[in-house]
């Protein structure tokens, strides 16, 4: 007589069993299957329906479990079931939605990697809860680690979806203080001595506060008068007006202001997935939408062509990704990574282009504590930005005969913008568009 032991070991082998697969491979009879599977509880997953029922074997996590409730905060704050996130063995997911269907992760869904901390702000995460006995680096985390890190403090994560009853707890406690500017420089000397934050991702040092009426992304540089901290200073100028030229272009970019307080410059970013006080919408960062669907991480034109194809997105909202690829690479942005463009989620597979960010000329980004000259090469068009090369390149002119006047940057960067300008405008004449 087969036992529940040796149901599990069967299930343990596989992805995912049918179910008139899994009593012969047991050798019992269904009634004595559906024993089994009732005697095994939570250790074993019913996935889908009917012929179509699967089995599979769960994982637990401490003090977890081995299922985690997803939440759903809507634009006014309000919150409802989003689904359940069902944790499998081989660290594969089964997320079942509200109307019962399902889906299978071989990994976690694309909006678990996305909440999951990163970057600048991550770096400190484990050692301000030390309570979670997580790795310290989050480079070493496995997805078990990003998911207790998510269901335990999760509260305010990127875009709308919260997973686990503790984290919801501490959402539904949590009241938004606001935050006056003049506070900015003692919040970023806060956030470089690894104080509490959010899990935005990127390196450039940054804070997440709830400023007059608006949820915002704060970068700040300064704190002394070096050659490095100045360039940094300028280079959260140079995003600024890179923002500028994008929504002067006709594509929706982040609303964003700089101020100098102090030793500081900071540059102040109104997050596109806050609505209010306490309102939220879905985002996805192309890194994740890519990762799950196609898995290549190649270049953003690239991306815009095969996520037109299988039809995520819009031919519009394709043709604006190659554009700020174009416009990008015009302008020095090296940093043109698929953690840098976002899309809000309208609806399943429905994505749409959301507001731009980071945006700025990388090829300045200084190197550790040195400020270094690296060689900028604007390219001609290809066959793929043909058709938008002409009018990036004429945003891309613009862009550096206004870095090349700005009175607030420094001489010599004015000096490496103005000759950059030329380059671009030189292509410009010689380019069979």
């Amino acid at each position: 007589m087969a036992s529940v032991e040796q149901l599990l070991s069967v299930l343990g082998r596989q992805v995912t069993v049918r179910a008139g697969e899994l009593a012969p491979q047991l050798g019992v009879s269904q009634p004595t299957l559906s024993r089994l599977i009732t005697a095994a509880g939570d250790r074993v997953l019913r996935m889908g329906r009917g012929r179509a029922t699967h089995y599979a074997r769960t994982r637990s996590l401490p003090a977890l479990g081995t299922r985690l409730p997803i939440h759903q905060v809507d634009e006014t704050g309000h919150v409802r079931p989003y689904g359940v996130l069902h944790l499998l063995t081989a660290g594969r997911h089964w997320l079942e939605s509200e109307t019962g269907e399902g889906e299978l992760f071989e990994g976690l869904p694309p909006f678990a990697a996305d909440l999951s901390p990163q970057g600048y702000v991550g770096r400190s995460f484990s050692s301000r809860y030390p309570e979670l006995d997580l790795p310290v680096r989050i480079t070493d985390w496995s997805d078990d680690h990003r998911l207790i890190a998510l269901a335990r403090r999760g509260e305010d994560c990127v875009g709308d979806l919260i997973l686990g009853d503790e984290s919801l707890n501490r959402f539904l406690e949590m009241e938004p203080r606001s935050a006056h500017r003049d506070s900015y420089p003692e919040l970023a000397r806060a956030s470089m001595a690894g104080q509490p934050g959010s899990s935005a991702g990127g390196e450039q040092p940054k804070f997440l506060t709830y400023a007059e009426g608006r949820h915002v992304l704060v970068k700040f540089a300064g704190g002394d008068d070096g050659t490095t901290a100045r360039r940094w200073r300028d280079l959260l100028t140079c995003e600024h007006l890179a923002l500028e030229a994008v929504r002067a272009a006709g594509i929706p970019a982040a609303s964003a202001s700089t101020l100098d307080l102090g030793d500081y410059r900071f540059l102040e970013v109104e997050r596109c997935d806050r609505i209010g006080a306490r309102g939220r919408k879905a985002l996805l960062s192309l890194g994740a939408i890519d990762d799950e669907y196609f898995g290549h991480r190649d270049t953003w034109t690239r991306a815009a062509r095969r996520m037109s194809e299988a039809r995520l997105i819009s031919e519009e909202d394709a043709r604006r990704i190659r554009w700020l690829d174009t416009f990008g690479q015009l302008t020095g942005n090296t940093d043109r990574h698929f953690g840098n463009l976002s899309f809000f989620v309208e609806g399943p597979k429905q994505l749409r282009l959301a507001p731009v960010y980071d945006m700025l000329p990388m090829v300045f980004a200084p190197v550790a504590t040195s400020v270094v000259d690296r060689t900028f090469e604007p390219r001609p068009p290809t066959a793929d930005t043909l058709d938008v090369w002409p009018d990036a390149a004429r945003h891309a002119v613009e862009y550096w005969t206004r870095l090349a006047r700005e009175p607030v940057l420094g001489d010599a960067l004015r000096e490496h913008c103005a000759r950059h300008g030329e380059a671009v405008s030189t292509l410009v004449q010689r380019a069979p568009v």
